[in-house]
């Protein structure tokens, strides 16, 4: 296997990306690093500690993004670390942007990157950013084709409050001013929005949308968004890693689709089932009809799961949580 006898570390490894990046570590043989904020937690922990190879290979941390120093353990002896902690928050508003949002993701991904830097044995740190540190800008207009080279503009995503969106781009502009300040070989990896197979007992934000389409419990919005399957995201990271030559951001997008194209979707594979969806008129809203460059995200052999499978195994995971029955 490729990673035996390598040793990385996942942050934040309880969330949705994290977890699948844990189990495909483990599975590629490397000994797993871990951090989660509460090792008492069964919620946070139960689902990793029950991956194939945890029992030998899977080590947990207990770690908080904003006491300086508190990934200095975790990161030692690592050949490589995924930056993936960060609070996602965007379907409700945020009461305090900068405590909720902004200080955990900048100075949360800061205090990681500073104890990457006092650690010799860090040869490539892979961060999680989002699409959404991409795309946030007045250039985006209809028919444009967006690169690994677009950045969201800070000032856009405060004027228009889209504090998730200013969180992540903050966060990402703090990194590789950092890295290269100090000689750290940085990748990012920069999805659309993440939906699949849960391994977490959880629902996150970018699942919980689907769950609102099927179930109406919420209105959707009736937007044309971009999706990306959370498997090709923790295979990307991993990719990122291992091969030599990537660098820079990567764009993960496999698709776009607005909710009644999901619903379409979800009602073939799901002919005998009513969907209540509502959706929010977001005619007042611009949002372009552009598009998403391939071409370097095929440098890493990324062959994207179709989005009809992504959903379907989400509807998988909904029906063992019981919030569905197929």
């Amino acid at each position: 296997m490729i990673g035996a006898g390598k040793v990385v570390c996942v942050t934040g490894a309880s969330g949705y990306i994290a977890s699948w990046l844990v189990k495909l570590l483990l599975k590629r043989g490397y000994t797993v690093k871990a951090s989660v904020r509460d090792l008492n937690d069964p919620t946070k922990t139960m689902h990793l500690t029950s991956l194939d190879g945890a029992k030998k290979r899977l080590l947990l941390f207990k770690a908080n993004l904003l006491e300086e120093g508190s990934f200095d353990e975790i990161v030692n002896g690592c050949e490589g670390v995924f930056h993936t902690a960060s609070p996602c928050q965007f379907s409700v508003p945020a009461r305090d942007p900068q405590v909720e949002l902004l200080d955990p993701a900048v100075k949360g991904t800061l205090n990681v990157l500073r104890s990457c830097a006092r650690v010799p044995s860090v040869k490539r740190v892979v961060l999680t950013s989002s699409m959404a540190a991409v795309i946030n800008n007045t250039d985006l207009k209809d028919d444009v084709v967006v690169d690994e080279s677009w950045f969201s503009d800070p000032s856009y995503c405060e004027k228009n409050e889209l504090w998730y969106m200013l969180s992540k781009t903050l966060a990402e502009n703090a990194a590789w001013k950092f890295a290269k300040e100090h000689g750290i070989d940085m990748v990012a990896i920069n999805p659309a929005l993440v939906i699949g197979p849960l391994l977490q007992p959880t629902i996150n934000q970018s699942v919980e949308l689907i769950l609102n389409l099927v179930t109406g419990a919420q209105s959707f919005p009736n937007a044309t968004l971009p999706w990306v399957d959370v498997r090709d995201v923790a295979c990307a990271h991993i990719l990122a890693f291992e091969i030599p030559s990537a660098n820079g951001r990567y764009c993960l997008v496999e698709r776009f689709a607005n909710g009644s194209q999901l619903l379409e979707v979800l009602q073939e594979l799901y002919p005998t089932l009513e969907f209540p969806a509502k959706f929010i008129d977001c005619s007042s809203l611009t949002f372009p009809d552009y598009k998403v460059s391939q071409e370097k995200v095929r440098s890493l052999g990324i062959h994207y799961i179709p989005l009809e499978t992504s959903l379907k195994d989400t509807m998988k995971s909904f029906e063992e949580k019981n919030l569905v029955s197929l």
